[in-house]
């Protein structure tokens, strides 16, 4: 059984607000302070209470620490997590959310990545709400996370550069792609550390699912309307399938994710080769190349790759330094798969590993291992277009008719 999380982004989403909905909903205070004061940080407290938001009783958030004029870049931030004892998930996500921040942040001042300063985010508030908020998370053994569409709110906010209009360059800019809702209120609903989680972290972006709710938190916002402003975060168990001893899952909401692409038209067939074992190597989701014909009707190759948001950065990066491209375009794309699951049958040439494809827990694709059956051909000194359709008889006996 998996443990995951609705976020009902209705009123938006903030760090602070996040990190009290998740205390609200059961995650361990001194959990999460043990492990946020080994951080080389300058001296805070976390003062959680209960407050009332048009009706509805819900945790907030007040840090109180001392004060520092010195900005920290990307980079330094990477270091402290990278270089902590935290628990190697929480590393790995408040670096996923410092990743897709800091991204946006490049886009909107045009600098490098590692060289952003972070003004806002990099302040201590914003670090332990991040930081705070995937230690929370941890504690309550969350692994997916759904959320609703997100309001921004309009008018002008003030940030380190000036007063911008709602919502900020960098909260725009990390939540390209991403379904926004409409709410019509003056202030900021969603800041770039909000924006930074739902990119970096949500599976997927949605109305509530067809779900058994577990429990319920609420996390209030700094700022009081006329509305509640509070996150609510629901928790509850995913169902899952058990087929021959493994589980999958049920759900079959669409996702999001990343396509990445650049032109390249010197270099050898060897190199780019290599080039797209590395990419599955470091955990793309796909990559092929396309033949195509650029300008002056030189021939040339579109490599196209495909991952997770919370990876879009690495493997930006990545493409720009191992590739002789000069430039790489993205964008947020939403694909829906069929559950995968693999069985294995016996057959006279021995075990043979099968594909599975189900929807709606309705098994509706089946393939066998191709490498299964070219090996039971070549032992068996039989024709494989004989044996993979024996293979694909014994599957439908095997499985198909269950």
């Amino acid at each position: 059984m998996t443990q995951s999380l609705y976020l009902d982004c209705h009123a938006g989403i903030a760090g602070d607000m996040l990190l009290s909905a998740l205390i609200d909903l059961g995650a361990d205070i001194d959990y999460i302070n043990h492990h946020l004061k080994t951080l080389p940080l300058n001296d805070f407290e976390l003062h959680f209470s209960k407050k009332d938001k048009n009706g509805i009783q819900a945790t907030t958030l007040d840090i109180t620490f001392e004060e520092s004029h010195h900005h920290r870049t990307a980079k330094t931030i990477y270091d402290i997590i990278q270089q902590s004892t935290l628990p190697k998930r929480v590393k790995s996500r408040s670096t996923s959310v410092f990743e897709v921040i800091a991204h946006a942040e490049a886009q909107v001042h045009g600098m490098n990545v590692d060289d952003v300063h972070f003004h806002e985010v990099g302040a201590m508030d914003s670090i332990i709400d991040i930081i705070g908020c995937c230690l929370a998370l941890e504690d309550l053994a969350i692994d997916t996370i759904i959320a609703s569409p997100v309001p921004t709110g309009n008018g002008k906010v003030k940030i380190a550069h000036g007063v911008y209009p709602i919502p900020a360059p960098a909260t725009a800019e990390i939540l390209k792609g991403i379904p926004l809702a409409t709410f019509d209120v003056q202030g900021e609903l969603t800041t770039p550390t909000g924006a930074g989680f739902i990119k970096a972290l949500v599976d997927d972006i949605g109305p509530m699912p067809n779900i058994v709710i577990n429990n319920i938190g609420y996390g209030g916002g700094s700022k009081d309307f006329d509305f509640p402003n509070v996150i609510r975060a629901i928790q509850f168990t995913t169902n899952r399938n058990t087929i021959n001893n493994k589980s999958t899952e049920i759900d079959q909401t669409p996702n999001h994710v990343q396509v990445i692409e650049c032109q390249i038209d010197d270099m050898t067939a060897e190199t780019l080769g290599f080039l797209v074992e590395q990419l599955f190597d470091n955990g793309v989701l796909d990559a092929y190349y396309t033949p195509i014909i650029m300008k002056k009707s030189r021939p040339s190759t579109l490599l196209t790759l495909i991952c997770r948001l919370e990876d879009v950065s690495f493997f930006e990066s990545y493409i720009l330094k191992n590739t002789s491209s000069l430039g790489v375009r993205s964008h947020t794309t939403q694909r829906q798969t069929l559950l995968r699951n693999f069985t294995k049958i016996t057959t006279k040439y021995g075990p043979i590993s099968v594909k599975l494809g189900l929807f709606n827990q309705k098994i509706i694709k089946t393939k066998p291992e191709f490498e299964d059956v070219k090996k039971a051909a070549i032992h068996a000194n039989e024709p494989i277009l004989t044996v993979y359709k024996y293979i694909e008889s014994e599957i439908q006996n095997q499985i198909l008719n269950m």
